[in-house]
């Protein structure tokens, strides 16, 4: 029979049971401490991943699959599922060479190359994970290729995101800022938030000093970017400290009535930029 099957990369930060659940294929990014090498998610979780990055001397530094990787994965489902159709959605191109490596990928699979569509997901970590998670949901109901993307890119313009940054350290190590403004940010106790603009590119949104005042900013920005709503759908993606994503939803129910909730884990590519105890909010309305 026909369908229409969700591939995605491991930056999605779809919780696994939940991507298990839809039948969504998940194509992990590698991870390198030094020489050592991991499959994000798969030889190394966010857990072992937020335990070591504090006591790295080096900032760990990531690859996407190779194309040969996904002409596998795409075959494979092919194969399965005759004369069905792929949907693969992928970190911002702007952030990532991985949406280039399925771009590369489905071009020299020729003719079954015609039943992939390769979409640059323009955001990062639950920021397209959510996009991804639907998707599934719609192809599961039955609903043709065309009319699923459509729907996400209907969804992905309604989606608001921020994040919030525990310190500049990472920031500073992976040159988006200079050593001493990472180290006066650190004394005088700034918390950055982060957002990405419709070129799918991080960029900053404010500057905040005291994390309980950046929380508060973040939910006035939410409430600045949703007026009249309501009822909403959110994602909370924290650093291996579920506590901490619990702790916002609960701030963010005295000002939003919650629908779906999420939580999930910042993974390891985009938490090498940003570090420990960060906050990902994600909000779609309901």
């Amino acid at each position: 029979m026909k369908r229409t099957l969700i591939v995605t990369d491991s930056t999605s930060d779809i919780p696994p049971e939940l991507a298990r659940e839809l039948g969504i294929e998940v194509v992990p990014l590698k991870l390198m401490f030094g020489e050592e090498s991991f499959r994000d998610g798969v030889d190394m979780t966010p857990e072992q991943f937020y335990d070591r990055l504090p006591r790295s001397p080096q900032l760990p530094t990531t690859s996407q699959p190779s194309p040969v990787e996904y002409m596998d994965v795409y075959r494979s489902i092919l194969a399965k599922h005759p004369g069905s159709s792929i949907l693969s959605f992928h970190i911002s191109s702007g952030l990532s060479g991985t949406y280039q490596s399925a771009v590369l990928a489905k071009s020299m699979l020729e003719e079954e190359g015609e039943q992939i569509t390769v979409v640059d997901s323009l955001s990062a970590s639950y920021g397209f994970g959510l996009l991804v998670v639907q998707a599934a949901r719609w192809a599961e109901e039955g609903k043709p290729p065309e009319e699923i993307l459509e729907a996400v890119e209907r969804l992905r313009r309604s989606r608001k995101l921020y994040f919030l940054v525990d310190t500049l350290e990472y920031l500073q190590k992976g040159g988006r800022i200079g050593k001493a403004s990472a180290i006066l940010g650190t004394l005088l106790n700034i918390k950055p938030i982060l957002s990405i603009d419709e070129e799918g590119i991080i960029y900053a949104v404010e500057k905040v000093r005291g994390r309980k005042k950046a929380v508060a900013r973040m939910i006035e920005l939410f409430k600045a970017d949703l007026p009249g709503v309501d009822h909403i759908n959110v994602a909370v993606g924290h650093t291996a400290e579920p506590a901490a994503g619990e702790e916002f939803l609960k701030e963010l129910a005295g000002h939003f009535s919650l629908n779906e909730q999420v939580l999930t884990n910042v993974g390891p590519v985009v938490g090498s930029h940003v570090g420990n105890g960060t906050l990902a909010v994600f909000i779609w309305p309901a």
